[in-house]
């Protein structure tokens, strides 16, 4: 499952964020557009309990589940659905917010070192809580490191180095990953340089993931997800990084437009032109364009509603989960399960069945997701928020 990008906070009154030469600029008050896509990505993710797919199998007559069910699964391979753009958004807000992060702490008095100690510190805690929850239930410490948790957090410190720098050099990090990884992987001795288990990234795995204690060899990753997605999922974060420090006016509505659709346009065009292929699972420098496009026009949306025109109200549901995304997932990691058994054991099975049996899944996720949303309106009542 993916994981929610770090939320952001200042109590100063709106300001630019910190930009272009000087990463010192006094801090933005909150940007409630961020906390309104985190949530809302981070209930896309959570919404996986209401099990459409399960649902759309017991009518298999209706296109309208059947569409639903299909936006809730991942692309076999190449191609991108509502569920795929889930992980390069949480990617995608982690840049964003990076700026004013950067200049929250400077406005506290922080030092560079100071900060860059955090950022690497930051870093680990992500690497480790990602392999902690993978490891939930397995017999043993389960070292894998494509997870949405350890890429953001293997790029983080670069990533962070960036956002210290000027403009210019996110743009030019931006470009050498994806030409990098571009040519590396057209260049890698194997038939297909973008075939599932048959690249470049498979091959170091087979290599890397080895070298850990494990119950068997690791041979291959089902889903074709690489440790090495890591460093394209940074080029995402950078698309990120360069929106964030856009959101100061209205004009970064135009650009944001702009760039999702020239960042869209061009994904195609490779896809197209057959140079490279759209798949998310290997996180091609295709798929960082397509998706990256899709995310400035997602941000471009929640910032002209909530930002913009002020419907703070309207938004409020989503952002309550956005505030405190580290908490929604670790519950919805760690207690869905507990918490569908829990209310089927009170409230009894019957309760669930009353739309008949292909709607008890539905009605056991929705009861799920209502207990989850809940907590963390309630965690908000008493101003408790995780934090890394």
């Amino acid at each position: 499952m993916p994981t929610p990008p770090p939320r952001v906070e200042s109590k100063r009154s709106p300001q630019r964020p910190a930009v272009a030469n000087d990463p010192v600029s006094s801090p933005r008050g909150r940007v409630e557009s961020l906390d309104a896509y985190r949530g809302f990505v981070m209930l896309l993710m959570m919404a996986e309990v209401l099990k459409l797919g399960e649902v759309a199998k017991a009518f298999p007559q209706s296109g309208v589940l059947a569409f639903l069910a299909h936006q809730q699964s991942h692309a076999e391979w190449r191609g991108c659905t509502l569920h795929d753009l889930i992980q390069p958004s949480f990617s995608f807000l982690v840049g964003a917010a990076l700026p004013f992060s950067i200049a929250a702490r400077h406005a506290r008095g922080q030092s560079t070192a100071l900060m860059t100690l955090h950022a690497f510190w930051r870093a680990l805690l992500l690497i480790g809580l990602g392999i902690f929850l993978r490891s939930v239930g397995k017999p043993m410490t389960n070292f894998t490191f494509e997870d949405t948790l350890t890429q953001i957090g293997l790029g983080f410190p670069l990533l962070f180095l960036l956002g210290m720098r000027p403009r210019k050099w996110a743009w030019v990090g931006l470009v050498a990953i994806l030409v990098g990884v571009w040519g590396v992987w057209s260049l890698y001795p194997v038939g297909e340089p973008w075939a599932k288990n048959a690249n470049l990234g498979h091959d170091f795995d087979v290599w890397f993931l080895n070298l850990f204690p494990r119950p068997a060899l690791f041979e291959a990753n089902r889903g074709g997800y690489l440790t090495l997605n890591f460093i394209p999922t940074l080029a995402t974060s950078i698309l990120g990084l360069i929106a964030g420090r856009w959101l100061d006016d209205r004009a970064s509505l135009r650009r944001s437009l702009f760039a999702g659709a020239a960042a869209i346009g061009a994904g195609v065009l490779l896809e197209s032109a057959d140079l490279c292929p759209i798949v998310k699972r290997i996180w091609t420098p295709a798929w960082v364009l397509f998706s990256g496009g899709c995310c400035f026009w997602l941000l471009a949306a929640f910032h002209w509603v909530v930002d913009l025109q002020g419907l703070k109200r309207w938004a409020w549901p989503l952002a309550v989960v956005g505030r405190n995304s580290i908490a929604a997932y670790l519950i919805a990691h760690l207690w869905e399960s507990f918490v569908e058994r829990s209310l089927v054991t009170h409230l009894g099975a019957g309760l669930f069945q009353v739309c008949g049996a292909g709607f008890e899944p539905l009605l056991k996720g929705a009861g799920t997701l209502l207990v989850l949303w809940l907590f963390l309106v309630w965690m908000e009542r008493r101003r408790i928020f995780l934090r890394i």
